[in-house]
């Protein structure tokens, strides 16, 4: 076998399923092909293989490229006006009724264009790579029209021409109710599946549809409708859902085989194990509990009970986690969430990918997967979740490269 690279001498969390724990290989090596992974094993194995290039680890740690499976990356503006008004006391109605809110990203977002959305999420999204992410979901949400839908979720799929990373979009037009529906919700979901969706399936420019299903937002009835309509496109299903209250979101996404409902703080028992059957992923988004100030924790010890996979992600978004520190969140996930090592490590990688549906491709270190790895400069694993504001990233490998 004659390779393009191998990496070797590193401690290798593969994340393959098939081993216990992280499935760690001690003084292990990589070798990539064409941007695929070809061969994983001991160091002393890969000297019988032929590489044009050996790179030598001196015992880094080695673990898949970061997965971060929840963001609303792309929008216009930011809310740091609103968070200055919060802490000298207004409550959230008051900064709605003075025009803030999602209604002032809705409205700065409307007015960018692709180009504006674009640059304006790139320094976001620099900041993500720059710590070991080489895949990353990014949703609409913050247009609420099929114009500016279907520009975040180009300027979403742009980045990729930009950078190195690959890019999940999401269809999350039912996010919130835009300023004209004046209240009529039934009215405005109509116009998601039957005006918006068809466009955007026709055109590619979606991989999964999301919505937000709350008591501020739509009902159990009215999600049903966006995902009946998914259904009907062959696009899988994504749920914001039990994050304020509990109004049966986890059950809900689980009946519709969803491969991810995220939040879920109010989540119970019945849903859980909906989920687990299901094979529903728990993406759990410690930053929006953090800055929002949410004191009921997601079920963790339930979704360990049934075997509900757990994936953490940063939710970056303007309103309520302007976070874009997948590290930072792994740091939240441990002290907020009791998470263990083992777990925040599958859940940024391994469950990360699950929960996109990219696990075919993207996640592990296994043979036939993408090149993707970050390569990282500590003695332990504990160190990333461990520290606070500090990179220890060496060095990160998007597709062999």
């Amino acid at each position: 076998m004659h390779v393009d690279s191998i990496w070797t001498g590193g401690r290798i969390a593969t994340l393959d399923p098939a081993l216990p724990g992280l499935g760690i290989i001690e003084n292990g090596a990589i070798a990539a092909k064409d941007g695929r992974i070809v061969w994983v094993g001991a160091a002393a194995e890969s000297r019988a293989i032929e590489t044009r290039e050996r790179i030598e680890l001196d015992g880094r740690w080695v673990t898949p490229g970061l997965v971060d499976c929840h963001t609303h990356l792309v929008y216009a503006g930011n809310r740091a006006h609103e968070f200055e008004l919060r802490l000298a006391g207004a409550s959230y109605e008051e900064i709605a009724r003075a025009g803030g809110g999602i209604a002032s990203t809705v409205k700065a977002t409307r007015a960018a264009s692709e180009a504006d959305l674009v640059q304006s999420a790139l320094p976001r999204l620099d900041a993500l790579i720059a710590e070991g992410v080489t895949t990353i979901e990014i949703k609409s949400g913050y247009g609420l029209d099929k114009a500016t839908e279907t520009r975040q979720l180009r300027a979403a799929r742009a980045l990729e021409s930009h950078r190195p990373i690959s890019v999940t979009t999401t269809f999350l037009g039912a996010h919130a109710l835009p300023p004209e529906a004046k209240g009529d919700k039934d009215t405005y979901i109509d116009t998601v599946c039957r005006r918006m969706l068809p466009t955007i399936a026709a055109e590619g420019l979606a991989d999964a549809v999301d919505a937000f299903m709350e008591g501020i937002a739509f009902s159990a009835e009215q999600t049903q409708r966006v995902f009946d309509a998914a259904v009907e496109f062959g696009l899988p299903v994504k749920l914001h859902g039990d994050q304020l209250s509990n109004l049966g979101g986890a059950k809900l996404a689980a009946r519709y085989g969803a491969l991810s409902a995220d939040h879920l703080e109010y989540a119970d028992e019945e849903g859980a194990i909906a989920m687990a059957k299901s094979g529903t992923v728990a993406v759990l988004l410690p930053g929006a509990y953090y800055f929002i100030r949410e004191t009921h924790k997601p079920p963790v010890d339930i979704f360990r009970k049934h075997g509900v996979k757990i994936a953490i992600a940063t939710d970056s978004n303007p309103g309520s986690s302007p976070l874009t520190s997948l590290l930072l969140t792994m740091n939240m996930a441990a002290t907020l969430f009791r998470l263990s090592v083992d777990e925040i490590i599958a859940a940024v990688t391994r469950e990360a990918a699950r929960a996109l549906g990219r696990l075919d491709e993207v996640g592990t270190i296994e043979a036939g997967k993408s090149c993707d790895l970050a390569i990282w400069n500590v003695e332990r694993l504990a160190e990333l979740p461990y520290r606070m504001g500090f990179n220890p990233l060496h060095a990160r490998i998007w597709r062999g490269r």
